[in-house]
């Protein structure tokens, strides 16, 4: 059994960690903490090399999360993906045979939202495991 939790840089990635690892020391499972890097296309006739960008972002990810992944006391296994996050947690919790995919909210409003997309909100549609929407500011008990 495996428990998939999707981080980003947001202050939300640790309250998602935090949830996933309870969810799998309850379901005696496996945990794999996943980052997407996703960058927009964007359409130039510049070529563009945006893999430092990329690097830079799963660097200061995991050095964000990475002494709390480090203390949980479970083995966690970190992945790194490319792609639209909600498309790719979906895909790599089918590809892993997930239980459970746990995902932060942003609270960036409904509008931002609107505009922006949600990855949880996405995620909810298309997974074909159950999904824990974690929302930061939530204390665990």
């Amino acid at each position: 059994m495996i428990v998939v939790a999707g981080v980003d840089g947001s202050p939300a990635a640790r309250r998602v960690v935090e949830a996933a690892a309870e969810q799998a020391r309850w379901r005696g499972a496996r945990l794999h903490v996943v980052h997407v890097a996703y960058v927009p296309v964007v359409y130039s006739d510049v070529p563009m090399d945006l893999s430092e960008f990329v690097e830079s972002e799963r660097q200061a990810v995991w050095s964000s999360i990475g002494q709390m992944i480090d203390a949980l006391g479970i083995e966690v296994e970190r992945v790194d993906l490319d792609g639209y996050p909600p498309d790719a947690l979906v895909a790599y919790a089918d590809e892993v045979g997930a239980s459970l995919l746990v995902l932060g909210t942003r609270g960036r409003g409904e509008l931002a939202s609107l505009i922006l997309g949600s990855t949880a909100h996405r995620a909810i549609q298309q997974a074909n495991c159950d999904v824990l929407v974690a929302k930061e500011g939530q204390e665990q008990e």
